[in-house]
């Protein structure tokens, strides 16, 4: 059996994965599936939104409806089967479970199960799509740690980093489906996603790389070709030119509402809207509470650079 590849998105929300994702998605091979640890919680109502990027019910949608069957024992029904997955999730592969995963793998009955079905999962969406790359771009360090441990997958990591003041000005409002956050609360989260997505850069440093947001929305079509050589993957299907990228029907599970929006897309050449209407306190929690990483990931108090996307061993360190 050939190897399926996994790129794997992990870092805090509101880091521009879903247009990434989405973005890579037009890839011939390629298929974006979101977030895809939310399916069994989001497929049963526990969730924030039961809607395929298709605009579906993921129930009724083409590719969900099939795979959601994947790994249910005969007899249990769907809704117990998912309240047994989401379970599970919470108490095997949880942003702090990280490096008990790293450390131990499959060190218990539960998380092999856990690891089993995901295994079962990637490989169905695969099937039924024809992909050979599946982007996931569920941000979850636990999730991203146990791709090593699926039999026929070989996990790519990209650390995806964004400015932690433009991800807390982003929270500050509800956006449809998506509540609001304070930039303190936003920050902490910012800063404990990113210790766990680096240790497990750190434990894969071949297979991983550090991105900023701020590096794809200087340089989209550089940063989509980049992640296709990352990855192994021919340039040539890189969908971006210039600034711009005909997106069709994706089916993404949950992620940035904007995951809806088809057609020709420009992808903006700044986003810094959080200077004029981030409040100073929010600046300075922003800041504060990202420290160390707030430096180390080469973001400045006064403005910030664009950077490169360089796959270097150790990312994030």
């Amino acid at each position: 059996m050939t190897d399926l590849t996994v790129l794997c998105v992990t870092g805090w929300c509101r880091n521009g994965s879903t247009i990434i994702g989405n973005v890579l998605n037009e890839v011939p091979g390629f298929f974006h599936v979101g977030e895809l640890h939310f399916l069994w919680k989001n497929s049963t109502g526990r969730g924030v939104n039961g809607l395929c990027g298709c605009g579906a019910p993921l129930t009724d949608c083409d590719i969900w409806s099939h795979v959601l069957p994947v790994g249910r024992p005969a007899g249990v029904s769907a809704d117990a089967h998912a309240a047994t997955v989401i379970d599970r999730q919470g108490s095997r592969v949880r942003t702090r479970h990280t490096w008990r995963v790293l450390r131990r793998g499959l060190h218990d009955g539960r998380i092999r199960a856990h690891a089993d079905l995901m295994g079962r999962v990637y490989r169905a969406v695969a099937e039924r799509t024809g992909a050979h790359t599946i982007v996931d771009t569920t941000k979850i360090p636990g999730e991203a740690a146990l791709l090593a441990h699926l039999p026929g997958i070989t996990p790519y990591y990209v650390h995806l980093v964004r400015d932690p003041r433009a991800v807390a000005h982003s929270w500050r409002e509800p956006k449809e489906y998506v509540y609001a956050m304070s930039a303190a609360r936003s920050t902490a989260y910012w800063h404990g996603f990113n210790l766990a997505s680096a240790a497990i850069t750190r434990r894969f440093p071949d297979r991983s790389t550090l991105l900023r947001y701020e590096s794809f929305i200087a340089d989209p079509a550089g940063v989509v070709d980049a992640l296709l050589r990352f990855c192994g993957a021919d340039p040539a299907g890189n969908p971006v030119h210039g600034r711009t990228v005909e997106l069709g029907a994706n089916h993404t599970v949950t992620g940035n509402p904007d995951r809806f929006r088809t057609g020709a897309t420009t992808i903006r050449a700044a986003d810094d809207s959080w200077r004029r209407t981030l409040s100073r306190a929010d600046r300075l929690a922003a800041t504060a509470l990202a420290e160390p990483l707030f430096t180390r990931y080469g973001y400045r108090s006064a403005s910030t650079g664009a950077g490169r996307l360089s796959p270097t061993s150790g990312a994030g360190r």
